[in-house]
């Protein structure tokens, strides 16, 4: 892959075979972020499982003290009484039937969606519509609730899903490289923190093999996972 001179540039401040405390991962992430753009800064984990084994799946959410930088746009099926909590919440777009058959025209400009189990009988009508896109509500990533203004809060706020990937790593947005290095740290802590929390019972062995930050367009930076495991653990 051929890189970019700023990209070669960033990679001259990084040592290359350091392992970085969380604080200076993120320092030098902001430092090597060279876009014209406010990048995204990322974290890889990598862990110590085998994603095949149903037993030890790693999937969970998380809400960003920071925030993600992005604004959310937040769609809700819900009738009812609970149409106006939505409303007062936050919600971006709010209906039941009537907003099913939106979608069902071509209509998919929102971020999250969420539903009351009521909903979930005419909302599975259009999986095949909101499941490529990762837009279909899953009561594990607590989007099927009855609790509408909690859910479209901590959706706005900042909160992001997590799953393992085929190659059992798991990636998470930490914000903005604008939004500095302590609110970057805040972020990676309630992260990585709850990743941990989520270690599967019958994993055994190291269970966060490696961590990896970076921004959008930047080199990935490699962090001591001992110095990680401490510093979530605070």
């Amino acid at each position: 892959m051929k890189r970019s001179k700023k990209y070669k540039e960033s990679l001259k401040s990084i040592e290359k075979d350091k392992l970085y405390k969380p604080e200076e991962g993120l320092d030098l992430v902001i430092k090597t972020a060279k876009a014209k753009f406010d990048e995204t800064v990322e974290v890889a984990a990598r862990l110590g499982i085998d994603p095949k084994k149903s037993d030890q799946q790693v999937r969970g959410t998380v809400v960003l003290p920071k925030g993600t930088g992005k604004k959310v746009r937040v769609a809700v099926f819900t009738q009812g009484e609970k149409v106006k909590e939505a409303e007062e919440a936050g919600a971006d777009f709010v209906g039941g039937q009537e907003l099913i058959e939106k979608i069902q025209k071509g209509f998919t400009d929102f971020d999250k969606a969420i539903a009351t189990p009521d909903m979930m009988r005419f909302v599975s009508k259009i999986g095949k519509i909101l499941g490529p896109r990762g837009l279909m509500p899953n009561p594990k990533s607590g989007t099927i609730t009855l609790d509408l203004e909690r859910a479209v809060r901590e959706v706005k706020a900042g909160r992001v899903e997590f799953k393992l990937d085929k190659q059992g790593i798991i990636h998470l947005p930490l914000g903005k490289v604008s939004f500095g290095k302590d609110s970057l740290l805040e972020n990676f802590k309630a992260s990585l923190s709850t990743v941990i929390r989520a270690r599967p019972a019958s994993v055994k062995g190291q269970y966060l093999k490696s961590v990896v930050v970076s921004s959008t367009l930047g080199p990935g930076i490699k962090m001591d996972v001992g110095e990680v495991v401490a510093f979530c653990g605070k």
